[in-house]
């Protein structure tokens, strides 16, 4: 009886370091459209709402998936959901990318501690329009709002160096060279 006694609160010891270790993998994070939607949610504050969304849109040139044709970027992103790139292939061919449907950050609600979340663009795809994505498209979340999501779309995303000659956010396939305007 005692040995069965000690197997019980074994397991039950390693199922709570389990659910421990699963809980870990989180972070809280911000996520918002725009600088209105951020600056109503109780706790947040205009102004650092505003620096999120600047920053978000500074990095949203750098990291947004590129295509060479906007058919490409519609094919991934929806109508109407792409805009030019300030950038243009090495053989002088525009660039498009999606536009910016939100912003994540860290949250000033996270405990006083300081946050290892990236402020960052967020899209939605064509395929999955209701959850926000990172420009390496990683599912983030389907609603706005102070929450935890998942550690592996914390990190800022990679920086696109390259265009995509056809759909499939993403993807490395049928990628060329892009080279920003003056210089």
């Amino acid at each position: 009886m005692k040995r069965s006694k000690s197997l019980k609160l074994a397991l039950m010891g390693a199922t709570i370091l389990t659910m421990s270790a699963c809980d870990s993998g989180n972070e809280v994070a911000a996520i918002f459209e725009d600088v209105d939607e951020c600056a109503r949610y109780e706790g947040q504050d205009l102004d650092q709402c505003r620096q999120g969304f600047e920053q978000a849109a500074a990095e949203h040139i750098r990291t947004a998936p590129k295509y060479t044709s906007v058919e490409d970027c519609q094919a991934d992103f929806g109508n109407e959901n792409c805009e030019q790139a300030p950038m243009q292939t090495t053989s002088g061919g525009s660039v498009f990318m999606p536009m910016m449907m939100g912003y994540m950050m860290g949250s000033m609600l996270s405990g006083g501690t300081r946050s290892n979340v990236a402020t960052q663009p967020l899209y939605r795809s064509k395929d999955d329009p209701k959850s926000f994505r990172t420009g390496d498209n990683q599912k983030v979340a389907t609603q706005t709002g102070v929450q935890k999501v998942p550690s592996n779309v914390t990190k800022s995303p990679s920086t696109k160096t390259s265009t995509l000659r056809r759909g499939g956010f993403g993807s490395t396939a049928a990628r060329m060279s892009t080279r920003s305007f003056g210089g």
